[in-house]
């Protein structure tokens, strides 16, 4: 029997549980209605497993492609009842499939999206419902302008505990490069919780846009945390931008909007939970970062994606590379290509504690 290097026991309790290529074996194969499937044993404890065992493919009664396919078509704009209509299934099942592709997508962002470099940000909220429109909900959203990675989201009130959070998150996972720049809208909470996450390490501004008729009449740029010199050296260094702005993330908004059909404005398709629309973020996030090339990040004849371009992948990723993310995946980085493996837990998604710059410990002394 020839060994494994790149299968791990998915049996709870035993002694090489989540360590790939520990006592693992070819065991034959078996036929599907895709294909071949081989199957593994553990000489440890006897368990045997195939390459969907702990994946979300495990358990379909369809092809890895029809499940692909339905993923694709929710997140570009096609509602729930359409996609059951185009793939041939009732509606119920194709629900179950998107809650298990959600799942994958949302611990697979959990584990990746770490250590992206941090040299401009943006930050926006777009409002939604779930229910009926008596329940108003908002989606945190901030953008990596450098790499256009969506590097943070969050749904819930438009309250300050939330703000902190998708911001805390952001700081936590990347990486500051430098005196980073940060530009928002004139929501109230930003500028308290930037300068108690960040501070003078920062420069931030705000944009105030005035309409009327549902026009943009005036736009004005307050310089909340950094002096007026500093800003015009972090604008000289940036590639992106010439001028204080929030243009690219509500062109991500834009994006979100048009990909959603929960999101969609004027649109009878709307999440009936906020699990449920939490779920579909995630999944629209992990194809947007990994899966779906970025106009504006084409070099040459290469179209790199947001997470290509923040240095977290070497290559356009598939659905089926997300899906599989239970055991080992490909993830292939500039300098050498290697197999990560991603234990088959779900992501902790407890909130992080709050992180304390240098200078708010000087200050608290």
């Amino acid at each position: 029997m020839r060994a494994i290097d790149d299968v791990a026991c998915s049996k709870p309790g035993c002694d090489n549980f989540g360590q790939p290529g520990v006592n693992i074996v070819c065991h034959g194969w078996f036929t599907t209605t895709s294909g071949r499937r081989w199957r593994y044993r553990c000489k440890s404890c006897g368990a045997t497993r195939s390459t969907n065992t702990g994946t979300a493919y495990s358990g379909l009664r369809c092809s890895r492609k029809a499940f692909d396919q339905v993923a694709t078509l929710r997140v570009e704009g096609v509602s729930l009842s359409a996609t059951a209509r185009v793939m041939g299934h009732s509606r119920n099942t194709i629900a179950r499939w998107l809650e298990r592709a959600s799942i994958a997508a949302e611990r697979f962002n959990g584990h990746i999206l770490r250590d992206f470099p941090i040299l401009e940000l943006q930050a926006d909220e777009l409002f939604t419902f779930v229910g009926s429109k008596r329940r108003t909900i908002w989606l945190f959203a901030i953008i990596e302008v450098s790499s256009r990675l969506w590097a943070g989201s969050r749904l819930g009130r438009r309250s300050y505990r939330n703000t902190k959070t998708v911001l805390n998150d952001v700081i936590l996972r990347g990486r500051l490069i430098g005196v980073p720049l940060i530009a928002t809208d004139g929501f109230k909470y930003y500028s308290g919780v930037i300068m108690r996450l960040v501070g003078p390490a920062c420069i931030y501004g705000q944009v105030i846009k005035t309409r009327r008729n549902n026009r943009v009449i005036r736009v004005e740029r307050r310089l909340k945390i950094g002096t007026a010199g500093r800003l015009n050296k972090a604008l000289l260094e940036s590639e992106d931008s010439e001028t204080l702005n929030t243009s690219f993330i509500e062109r991500l908004n834009l994006t979100i909007r048009q990909g959603s059909a929960y999101l969609r404005r004027r649109s009878t398709s709307h999440a009936r939970c906020e699990d449920q629309l939490r779920e579909h973020v995630e999944l629209f996030r992990c194809h947007y970062n990994f899966v779906r090339p970025h106009r504006a990040l084409r070099f040459g004849r290469e179209t790199r994606t947001p997470a290509m371009q923040a240095g977290l992948v070497s290559q356009p990723l598939t659905w089926s590379d997300i899906f599989t993310a239970g055991g080992p995946f490909p993830c292939l980085f500039e300098a050498v290509r290697i197999s990560v493996y991603v234990p088959p837990t779900e992501f902790d998604a407890a909130e992080r504690p709050t992180i304390f710059w240098p200078h708010e410990q000087r200050r608290a002394a």
